[in-house]
């Protein structure tokens, strides 16, 4: 074993280089953080290709063995310092490193590349490059001179190095083999859950199809003026916002109203057991629903169906969460900054109404269902999270704190 710091391992160091977009076949790929994989993997999805001057591509090209660290870009809560191994690229050998990315070239007859690519790595997941990281602007920084100081403890033999790197390798690919497995899993278990709501209502062809605004008496709410502190304060009736309408019980709100913005500002009083939709809001927001387990107002953007005798809430809910893909494509391609319901898109849905007893037996039968389903993603996500971690442990296991091998 032998002392020494990371300079003194790179024959160079050098930051990349940026251009304009390629307008021939004889464009460079750039690699950037967007490039950057678990386990110090590239991928050359999208990569940027840009016209770059024979003389910088002479400077910085990349060569088997280089390792590409992100020194720059991260926001603040996102800390730097991540590295990736160049293997070669998948269709051509015109590859540089983007302005935010440092090429590292190791000294190959001092320590093998894979080898110092898992030590970095290391220091990476354990969170020990944070202490190399400066913020300015709101942007994160390594600081370069204190990086490369950095001291490591390196077996003196190559051979040595290369079975720790071998060996890691191995146990890392077997880890993210794992984790896609498992990522696939949890989405079959989204398509599953969807697809027992879809198969429960499509077995509901015989059921009288009756209008929503015809047969529940249907609102919405306000945002009392923001400005006026006697419409916020004494926060005494919990306020809903599109954001928690998520397809899950309302137990509770960020926000309150007094009992005065209730009384002057065109808002509802809800009971319990109102179903909501969310009209619009960013991502997945617009077409979600929920059921309100607590007396709540809401704002503007939420369509609340009240308690009525016609549809059990549960019945309800669980139709319009079988049903939002097409509640959100109600509202495409009808123009303006962003596809919105409203109340009369809403109040004009035809949905199934069965007798209230069989409706009763439909949610204790989806209830099952999804229970089912729920216990297989709990499970699988608690896998995952385990997953996630073991990169991590195995790094640590291979080295301690200061890169050095464990015996």
């Amino acid at each position: 074993m032998r002392v020494v710091k990371l300079r003194d391992l790179l024959q160079s160091w050098d930051a990349g280089a940026w251009g304009e977009p390629a307008t021939d076949a004889d464009g460079v790929s750039v690699l950037r953080s967007t490039n950057f994989r678990e386990g110090g993997r590239l991928s050359f999805e999208n990569e940027a290709v840009l016209a770059i001057d024979d003389m910088t591509l002479a400077k910085k090209k990349l060569a088997v063995g280089d390792i590409l660290l992100e020194r720059s870009g991260g926001g603040p809560l996102q800390p730097v310092g991540r590295v990736a191994g160049f293997w070669g690229g998948d269709v051509h050998d015109k590859f540089i490193c983007g302005n935010f990315i440092s090429r590292l070239v190791p000294k190959q007859e001092l320590v093998d590349s894979h080898y110092l690519l898992y030590v970095l790595l290391n220091l990476h997941v354990s969170g020990q490059t944070e202490k190399f990281q400066t913020a300015t602007t709101g942007i994160r920084n390594l600081q370069m001179k204190q990086y490369l100081d950095n001291e490591l403890v390196v077996p003196l033999e190559l051979e040595e190095q290369r079975q720790i790197a071998a060996r890691l390798k191995a146990q890392l690919t077997e880890v993210e083999t794992a984790r896609q497995a498992v990522r696939e899993q949890l989405r079959e278990t989204n398509l599953l859950r969807r697809c027992v709501l879809q198969t429960a209502f499509n077995d509901l062809t015989d059921a009288p199809q009756k209008v929503l605004g015809e047969w529940a008496q249907t609102t919405s709410g306000s945002t009392p003026p923001r400005g006026d502190k006697r419409y916020w304060s004494s926060a005494e009736i919990p306020w809903v916002k599109t954001a928690e309408v998520a397809f899950a019980p309302i137990v509770a709100t960020e926000e309150a109203i007094s009992r005065k913005a209730l009384a002057e500002c065109s808002l509802t009083l809800l009971p319990p057991k109102t179903v909501l939709i969310a009209m619009y809001g960013q991502g997945k927001t617009r077409g979600q629903s929920a059921i309100l387990n607590i007396e709540a107002a809401t704002n503007q953007a939420c369509f609340a169906i009240l308690p009525n005798e016609t549809w059990d809430s549960e019945f309800l809910h669980y139709w319009l969460m079988a049903s939002y893909e097409n509640l959100r494509s109600l509202s495409e391609g009808r123009g303006g900054n962003q596809a919105n319901l409203n109340g009369n898109l809403l109040n004009a849905l035809e949905i199934p109404a069965p007798d209230i007893n069989e409706q009763h037996r439909m949610v204790q039968r989806i209830k099952s269902q999804l229970a089912e389903v729920d216990a297989l993603h709990t499970a699988l996500t608690s896998q995952q999270r385990e997953l996630d971690a073991l990169p991590q442990r195995l790094l640590t296991q291979a080295f301690d704190l200061q890169g050095k091998c464990l015996p």
